[in-house]
């Protein structure tokens, strides 16, 4: 028998369309899946079966062949195992037909409950603009999902209610699409550039590099407020927008960082990762590759403190990206494109010691100290950062 039900997998932070395809023949019994797919994905097998088990259905005594095409396209990630399973009951006669136009993605759990995945509402997005009408996802990214309109978006919370529904012995509502509400009191923050009492000279430059999305160095001693600074720097942002509430939290849904309690990203994020950070750690990355600490901060601020601690080649690979708004990272299996439209932001001393031009601390840092110290930041980065800003002692 054969049977063929739609899905959606994740590439970079857009989504593509799969058909998970299935087989039973008369053959030695066994469990296969084709297609170019990760561990994650051949082990799909083991939950779908023990899925099958716990919810008292029958596991076929057959040759079990699952293709996931288009076979081209590397698969990874557990959100086939719905897909798979239900084409397995399809081809198995132990469910009759699918709804017309409906597309199933989720990771099952051993007793059949359903588990959150990543990149919901990219494929979402994509499930849309392939005409799909109804999208079954799991019940904890069913909100995340709901944000596209259009498209009925029904949240499932384990197999046994999903199979209920398919036989129209029980009905499961679809989530209103309400972006409104989502998106009801963005930009709180628990800090605020009011608190910052005198350094008028540095908050004019945040107001400047605000309002013309201008990147900023902050230069002085410790304890002159650089990184306070830095940190009240979103607070006076611009709200963000629908579209960009939307391609942002696509990056954190993708990324597996996007908060349970908040299906859709409405604050500007603000991104400060340690000096030791690599360069894969910045830009992106992997076998599998996923956003960086610059696609994180897309349209929000990235900030480097003590920025000449950082490895050179970290620095290095920001030059193209802050240009040009996005990275693209190419490995032998794949090929993916992050945005990454953030204002940088950066932070450091004027010395080794910190207290070079200080009015009551003596600097006992060497002239040759001094330039091995900025030396460090090369030219065509510092090129790329608008406003130099001294930031002297209160």
């Amino acid at each position: 028998m054969y049977s063929c039900v739609k899905s959606y997998g994740i590439n970079g932070i857009d989504a593509y369309a799969v058909t998970v395809e299935t087989t039973l023949s008369r053959s030695i019994p066994s469990f296969d899946v084709v297609g170019l797919p990760d561990a994650a994905v051949k082990e799909s097998r083991s939950r779908v079966q023990s899925a099958l088990v716990h919810a008292g259905y029958e596991l076929p005594v057959a040759k079990i062949t699952v293709n996931l095409a288009p076979a081209s396209q590397k698969k990874s990630g557990p959100a086939f195992d719905l897909p798979i399973f239900l084409a397995v009951m399809l081809a198995s006669q132990q469910l009759e037909a699918l709804p017309e136009k409906s597309a199933f993605v989720g990771e099952l759990g051993l007793s059949g409950q359903l588990r959150p995945i990543n990149g919901v509402l990219s494929m979402a997005i994509q499930a849309k603009a392939d005409g799909i009408l109804r999208l079954y996802v799991p019940e904890a990214n069913a909100k995340e999902a709901s944000i596209v309109d259009g498209l009925e978006v029904y949240p499932v919370s384990d197999i046994e209610q999903l199979c209920r529904c398919l036989c129209g012995q029980q009905e499961i509502a679809p989530l209103p699409f309400d972006p409104m509400l989502l998106l009801d009191g963005g930009n709180r923050f628990t800090e605020d550039l009011c608190e910052v009492r005198g350094q008028g000279f540095a908050k004019r430059a945040l107001e400047i590099a605000a309002a013309g999305g201008h990147n900023l160095l902050l230069i002085g001693p410790p304890g002159t407020g650089k990184s306070m600074l830095a940190k009240r720097l979103p607070t006076i942002l611009p709200k963000l927008s629908f579209e960009e509430a939307i391609q942002t939290t696509r990056i954190y849904s993708v990324a597996g960082m996007l908060p349970p309690d908040h299906p859709i990203m409405n604050t500007r994020p603000f991104r400060s990762p340690h000096h030791t950070v690599s360069p894969a750690g910045l830009t992106g990355g992997g076998s599998s590759p996923v956003p960086g600490e610059i696609s994180l901060a897309h349209n929000g601020v990235l900030f480097l403190d003590e920025l000449p601690e950082f490895q050179r080649q970290s620095l290095e690979v920001l030059r193209q990206p802050i240009e040009d708004s996005c990275v693209t990272i190419s490995r032998a299996a794949s090929r993916v494109t992050y945005p990454c439209s953030m204002m940088f932001v950066a932070a450091m001393n004027p010395c080794p010691c910190g207290y070079r031009g200080h009015p009551s601390i003596a600097c006992t840092c060497s002239e040759n100290a001094v330039q091995r110290y900025i030396s460090k930041i090369s030219g065509p980065l510092l090129d790329r950062i608008d406003l130099h800003v001294a930031v002297a002692p209160v």
